[in-house]
């Protein structure tokens, strides 16, 4: 057991360390500069036809579910307690310049996930009972007909869901309700459990419904809350700006209280953080995706670039400005506590509330994503007939998680969920020409019709 422990150690030091955050966001800086910053200069565009037709019905070409009810059931997974806890423990270890590593890996990382998207539609397939199923198996499969690079991925998916979007979120529900309401984490694990049961059995269509209301209302919850705080401390917003840029070269760390951490510091934990919370190269979101009803791949690519705009550059810019602005990143607090502590600051003991019933929000919704991420990978596995295998057995795993149990088993998830991004990254670089050519003759399209 203690050897599987340090193999795994060792495994997952080089799957979330610089040589992987490197890969992740080179192949981001790559496709940005094949599409000529096109999810930067085209963000206004891209806005205007996503954030500003939410609940717009697609009524062109096929697919399962509305084109935002799969963006929905992507932020559901993308969008965790990383945005809380994750931001967190990059001030406190990186200093403020981590945020501005973190904006940067993002703007880099929209373009990574549209590409993403953009395949996933193009190669999805479709069931024999009507279902449309794709992501980075199937890219690969029907893209570079590597099928054994896409069984390495699918592999990889199915059992990290267990991990990283299963136990790790009830842990962290268990830990946050327990010390603020003093609720039993066995009962918040048997709560959770039986919430989930019933939205998963139904598959993405019900989890689509369950979270086109769900993801707005928790996002909306937080970010008002957030707000509200950034509001009190108006006036220390631009110094806490000043602090992002001023010490994004030369580091700044806060935790202990001392200072003098070197740059390293503040890109690994901006960077990690911004990839950790948005998964932008790891391939999971693509598969939520795949089934929304869209007449276009890059029509459905534009949610993948408001997917990362809107968990990284919205979500987690606000719980940096609420750390900053309160001043207790040099308090030497982490994670989730540190988050907590700056929104006690503005407003004793509800601040406390909004944190834990945000994790609560968000690392629900994760369990319920990263659930159908899951089960598409072993469908593409092991056929369809493993679906409701999969659900039955993924739902005790969310009570073993809030107790506690089972940490090496998450640990090696952990190190699972990082891994899917090699064989992802391969499919997306080799495949970026595709992306390139459905991208201009996509907005080809809506000139001619525009210059009509």
């Amino acid at each position: 057991m203690d050897q599987l422990m340090r193999l795994n150690e060792i495994i997952n030091d080089f799957v979330w360390g610089p040589p992987m955050l490197i890969l992740l966001v080179g192949t981001g800086v790559y496709l940005t500069l094949r599409t000529n910053f096109f999810s930067i200069t085209k963000l206004g565009y891209i806005l205007k036809n996503t954030l500003l037709k939410m609940f717009a019905k697609e009524d062109k070409g096929e697919g399962e579910v509305t084109a935002f009810q799969a963006v929905a059931t992507a932020l559901a997974a993308t969008v965790g307690t990383g945005n809380i806890a994750g931001v967190a423990t990059a001030i406190s270890i990186g200093g403020p310049g981590a945020v501005f590593w973190m904006w940067v890996a993002a703007l880099f990382g929209m373009t990574t996930k549209f590409a993403e998207v953009v395949l996933a539609v193009q190669y999805r397939e479709k069931t024999d009972d009507g279902r449309f199923v794709g992501g980075p198996m199937y890219y690969i499969t029907n893209g570079l007909n590597l099928k054994w690079l896409a069984y390495i991925f699918a592999f990889f998916g199915a059992l990290a869901a267990f991990g990283i979007g299963n136990m790790v979120q009830s842990n962290s529900i268990a830990e946050s309700l327990q010390v603020t309401f003093n609720i039993p984490k066995l009962w918040t694990g048997i709560f959770l459990a039986v919430f989930a049961a019933i939205v998963v059995i139904g598959g993405i269509k019900r989890i689509g419904q369950v979270t086109e209301i769900f993801v707005p209302f928790m996002a909306a919850f937080y970010i008002l809350g957030g707000l509200v705080i950034i509001i009190m401390n108006i006036s220390h917003v631009p110094e806490a700006f000043g602090l992002i840029f001023g010490s994004a070269f030369t580091g700044t760390a806060a935790i202990g209280g001392f200072t003098g951490s070197v740059l390293k510091q503040a890109m690994r934990y901006g960077v990690a953080r911004g990839v950790f919370t948005n998964e932008a190269g790891l391939g999971s979101a693509p598969i939520a995706h795949a089934a929304a009803t869209t007449d276009h791949p890059v029509r459905q690519g534009l949610w993948g670039v408001f997917e990362v705009f809107v968990d990284t550059i919205v979500i987690c810019s606000i719980t940096a400005l609420t750390i900053l602005t309160t001043g207790v990143w040099k308090n030497g607090a982490t994670g989730a506590a540190l988050t907590t502590e700056a929104f006690n600051a503005a407003i004793p003991t509800v601040g406390g509330w909004i944190v834990s019933i945000g994790i609560l929000l968000f690392a629900f919704s994760t369990i319920l994503g990263w659930e159908y991420y899951g089960e598409r990978c072993a469908e593409y596995l092991f056929g369809p007939k493993v679906n409701i295998f999969y659900r039955i057995l993924y739902i005790p795993f969310i009570v073993i998680g809030a107790v506690g149990g089972l940490e090496l088993l998450w640990d090696i998830a952990d190190t699972l969920n990082g891994l899917m991004a090699i064989p992802n990254l391969i499919g997306v670089a080799l495949l970026s020409g595709v992306v390139i050519k459905l991208t201009k003759e996509f907005f080809a399209k809506e000139n001619a019709l525009n210059n009509r």
